[in-house]
């Protein structure tokens, strides 16, 4: 096993991959599949063992592409996401509502309490269905906080069960547990889409006007069971109106915008790193872990790399008065050294969508409100669940603008 954590190293790694990327397999993700007869998705595919190391790696390339074509164009071009935005702007009007409030309920009338929690419910209130569940609203859907919970469980078990023998399964509770986080994972994914096809008119193979789940249901290239699987997989990974503002002003708010999250995704990256498998030297496969976190926080890439410093993306210098070294006043990085939602044909399908969801959010609640940390509010540490993620709930203080 090879960790990579230059940029350089890791766009090398990248760019000969090829057509079918081999990813680290999910081998514990596959059994719970075959025990419910389930489709395996874009995530498990048919998985072989490396003789030279305990890992698993994808085997069939052909048969993850088959589904990603069918996936990508209404999900990352640029012209067919635009058609979400009326939907993401009612989303976030309604997570303005739910901050209000929550805020209207604190002792103090102004902190909204554990927010990440409110973003998972955000997440949630997918566009990829032709109705709205509701998990904006005061009462929150049963299903919704049962889809959460078993988020967080599914992720949590996945790092232990993985490292458990067979055998201590019917002694220990975490196969079980992690069992039964995915079945209501799919059970609550499942009946959702059901619940939204019945509600309109699909015909296989014949083109249907209509959301992200109308477009699947109504292709002839993949099963339903494949329909059904990859949407509950976009749902676990948890989303501009046409016309364009030609102000200036206008539009210099929203480079800042921009700078701002991605500044974010830089300082919180969620993923630690990627790890992928290579084929060298015949039938010998050399894993590669593609360390995203280490290559945003080196400061050869990044000065001051552990300050948050929006400006730091703005072009507002020459690069020869420092010497080609990056500066907080300069965006000048190794292309490869951020990309929090991957890159090539492995990219995130949802990359897309999370950024429209994301900058709409943004842009709307500091429209509405100064964002303040409680007085006194302790270091949040981040922790493994997968994912990175606050080790602890995350209080922030929501004052109006006057």
């Amino acid at each position: 096993m090879v960790n990579v954590a230059s940029p350089e190293l890791i766009a090398q790694v990248i760019q000969q991959e090829g057509r079918y990327p081999v990813r680290i397999e999910l081998p514990h993700w596959k059994e719970y599949r075959d025990l419910r007869g389930q489709a395996y998705g874009l995530h498990v595919d048919l998985i072989q063992r490396n003789s030279n190391s305990l890992l698993w790696f994808c085997s069939t390339g052909p048969e993850w592409y088959r589904i990603r074509s069918v996936l990508n164009p209404k999900m990352l071009k640029l012209q067919e996401v635009s058609a979400f935005a009326p939907i993401i702007h009612q989303v976030v009007g309604d997570l303005l509502g739910r901050v209000e409030l929550l805020r209207s309920r604190s002792q103090d009338q102004a902190t909204v309490s554990d927010l990440a929690a409110e973003l998972y419910k955000f997440g949630f209130e997918a566009i990829l269905f032709e109705t709205r569940l509701g998990c904006l609203q005061e009462e929150i859907p049963e299903d919704t906080l049962r889809f959460i919970t078993a988020v967080n469980n599914m992720l949590t078990l996945s790092d232990v069960v993985i490292l458990l023998p067979r055998w201590s399964r019917s002694i220990l509770p975490f196969w079980r547990r992690f069992v039964q986080a995915w079945d209501d994972l799919y059970d609550v994914g499942m009946s959702l889409q059901k619940w939204n096809s019945n509600s309109t008119f699909v015909c296989s193979g014949e083109p249907a006007e209509g959301m992200y789940l109308t477009y699947l249901l109504s292709s002839d290239k993949l099963s339903r069971a494949e329909v059904y699987i990859s949407v509950t997989e976009l749902m676990l990974g948890g989303v501009d109106t046409k016309e364009k503002d030609t102000n200036p002003e206008s539009w210099q708010k929203v480079v800042i915008l921009i700078t701002i999250s991605d500044q974010a995704c830089r300082c919180g990256s969620s993923c630690v790193f990627q790890a992928g498998a290579v084929q060298m030297c015949g039938s010998r496969v050399t894993i590669f872990h593609l360390c995203h976190y280490a290559a945003s926080h080196d400061e050869a890439e990044f000065a001051n790399a552990e300050e948050f410093i929006p400006e730091r993306w703005l072009n507002v210098e020459p690069p020869k008065s420092h010497g080609g070294r990056a500066n907080p006043g300069f965006y000048q990085h190794h292309p490869y050294s951020f990309i929090p939602f991957g890159v090539g044909v492995r990219a995130c399908v949802g990359k897309r969508l999370a950024e429209m969801e994301m900058h709409f959010a943004l842009s709307r609640l500091i429209q509405h409100y100064k964002v303040e940390s409680e007085d006194g509010a302790p270091v949040v540490e981040p922790k493994t669940r997968t994912l990175l993620i606050p080790s602890k709930p995350i209080n922030l203080r929501f004052l109006p603008r006057t």
